[in-house]
């Protein structure tokens, strides 16, 4: 009998059954997301990738065209929080090495598409997830040992690589000029006290429609977006300038609270619009004394930084005003011109000026600039003026430049120069499989898995160039097979050739950057086995 009543007991221990569905769906659908997002952008990859036109709903209207998969991302409205770690990666991959965004999210799609066919296969997440990081570390070796390793004074490479960088823009027709032109921006900024550090705030884009993009110029100096100030008469060209920045107004004071004062009669009015004149005639003064005849003034927030007076007696001294120049501009200005921003009239001196041989106004389009050149000491700062047809071209110049100055920074940073066109891919692919070979037991089926993975960016590639992609990448895989590393898909011709004699090359730091920010992502999300929403 008491055996009769232990045996039900028994048998349930035997038989729990845990339910493990909404952990799968919940994990399904975070990947469904994420792969929904990285489809989206995976048109766009490479020199024949497709743009993107992103028009915004509110009423502003605004329309981007771009194919920079950074800013298609960030420009999407995003519910789901697995799609939105995708906008995050390719904003990641924009800070660490501002080239590859599409990749990245291209590559994690991928991983992500072989990691659910694992998990139907039986295999567990954290199995999955901990050989994603094995696969990473080993894939990053493989490609430094197809490294290349690059000097700064070698401009040739420098140049190479910033025009692979641009060769999916928009503005690729441009890249004979853009290219060689951002190697000089960022040749001319770099610290010789330290090498390997280039900050790209140094590197000014000023924007200004009318023209071509191939009008767009590096100036040795610096140029403001502004005119500069007519008013009375003053002047527009001056030689042998004394620049001053000052951060005060050349305007009658206020009081520090509200007031209001009451006049009775025309002999006090006379009065104060006296004082005004002589408060202003004093400061002219001064600032004429230190021997400035060039003013650069800080926009106020306050009060007008210069009223009309004030401008007809600077114009009277002969000295040439640009007015509101914007707050963050202040510190790359008197970097550039070596010179102390002046917060009073009070500590006005001529040692803090700043010289140049010309500074004048220009016509450029249909607007006007200031442009300062022949500037004493500069300071190690470049200004590049984009010019072009409308203002979608502009703002895709201003991006694609971004890009190839993001590409020489990597170099300047890791001075070590992969090929490009598919090649490391492939390359990672089979020498992970072939390494995947050695291991044993669940982590040798999910690397071989992961592998293949990596194969989408040359089949990508190839698609968007309208090649045969299944062709192609089988070719590819038998040339490395036969030893041929830099073997890669040269769109152009639409066949297989080494892709280091097309001069096809990028940055070590983009493919290394791209895979193991891509794994860190496809990790996190395998990982999540629930989503819990709180008030």
């Amino acid at each position: 009998m008491a055996a009769a009543a232990t045996a039900p007991a028994v048998s349930r221990k035997t038989e729990t059954y845990t339910d493990t569905k909404r952990r799968d769906d919940v994990r399904g659908a975070n990947i469904a997301a994420a792969r929904a997002v990285a489809d989206a952008v995976r048109t766009s990859l490479g020199p024949r990738g497709m743009d993107k036109m992103i028009a915004s709903g509110d009423q502003a209207h605004e329309v981007i065209i771009t194919n920079d998969g950074a800013t298609i991302l960030s420009r999407m409205s995003l519910v789901q929080p697995a799609a939105r770690m995708l906008a995050e990666l390719s904003r990641s991959q924009d800070a660490a090495a501002g080239d590859g965004t599409t990749t990245v999210v291209v590559l994690a799609g991928s991983l992500l598409r072989r990691a659910q066919t694992l998990l139907s296969a039986g295999a567990h997440p954290t199995a999955a997830a901990d050989a994603l990081h094995r696969l990473a570390t080993r894939a990053v070796d493989v490609l430094h040992g197809m490294a290349i390793p690059v000097e700064l004074s070698d401009r040739e490479s420098l140049v190479k690589s910033a025009s692979t960088a641009l060769n999916s823009k928009v503005v690729s027709q441009y890249s004979s000029l853009l290219s060689p032109l951002a190697v000089d921006a960022a040749l001319s900024v770099v610290d010789p006290a330290h090498p390997d550090l280039l900050d790209l705030r140094d590197i000014r884009i000023v924007k200004k429609l009318g023209g071509t993009v191939d009008d767009t110029e590096l100036v040795r100096g610096l140029i403001f977006d502004k005119k500069a100030s007519h008013a009375a008469g003053g002047p527009t060209r001056v030689e042998n300038a004394k620049i001053a920045v000052i951060q005060f107004q050349v305007s009658p004071p206020k009081t520090d609270i509200e007031q209001s004062v009451i006049v009775s009669d025309y002999a006090q009015m006379d009065r104060i619009l006296r004082e005004e004149r002589n408060y202003i005639l004093g400061m002219v003064k001064k600032i004429k004394a230190a021997g400035c005849n060039v003013l650069l003034i800080q926009k106020s927030i306050l009060r007008d930084a210069v009223t009309d007076l004030s401008l007809h007696y600077l114009a009277k001294a002969k000295i040439l005003v640009v007015k509101d120049v914007e707050r963050d501009e202040i510190e790359f200005v008197t970097k550039t011109l070596n010179c102390l921003p002046i917060a009073n009239i009070e500590h006005f001196r001529a040692d803090k000026l700043g010289h140049a041989d010309l500074v004048e106004e220009v016509s450029v389009g249909e607007g006007k600039v200031v442009k300062i050149t022949g500037i004493k000491d500069m300071g190690r700062t470049a200004t590049v003026l984009v010019r072009g047809s409308n203002q979608l071209v502009i703002d895709e110049a201003d991006r694609s430049l971004h890009d190839a100055l993001c590409v020489i920074r990597c170099l300047v940073n890791k001075r070590f120069m992969i090929a490009g066109g598919g090649a490391p891919e492939i390359e990672m692919s089979m020498q992970l499989a072939a390494w995947a070979k050695e291991l044993q037991g669940m982590e040798s089926y999910c690397i071989k898995e992961f592998a293949d993975a990596l194969e989408v960016i040359p089949y990508t590639l190839a698609e968007n160039a309208g090649l045969n992609p299944i062709a192609i990448v089988t070719e590819l895989r038998n040339r490395h097979a036969k030893g041929e590393k830099n073997a890669g898909i040269n769109v152009r011709k639409g066949q297989i050739t080494n892709i280091l004699e097309e001069n096809v090359v990028q940055p070590l730091l983009v493919s290394t950057s791209a895979i193991t920010l891509a794994c860190e992502c496809v990790r996190m999300i395998l990982k999540i086995d629930d989503i819990v929403t709180v008030r």
